[in-house]
């Protein structure tokens, strides 16, 4: 079994890496970018019979700084 964590920064969080992307593909000729947020994808491997609320316990306590950061979680 395959779980998929997706964790952004939260809407109003500064994020300093986006913008640095944004602006060296601005340097690199691609100017019709207006924003860039920057996330991370965490695959986890489990045991049958691991639930969602599971990973959701995971994200809640490790995977996600939940002050700043959102996540969503896919089943596999």
């Amino acid at each position: 079994m395959k779980a998929r964590v997706h964790v952004m920064l939260k809407n109003g969080v500064l994020d300093p890496q986006g913008e640095a992307v944004r602006h060296a593909l601005g340097a690199m000729g691609f100017d019709g970018v207006k924003g860039v947020r920057q996330g991370k994808v965490i695959e986890l491997d489990l045991e049958e019979g691991a639930t969602e609320a599971d990973v959701t316990a995971m994200c809640e306590k490790l995977l996600a700084n939940t002050v700043i950061e959102s996540y969503t979680v896919e089943i596999a």
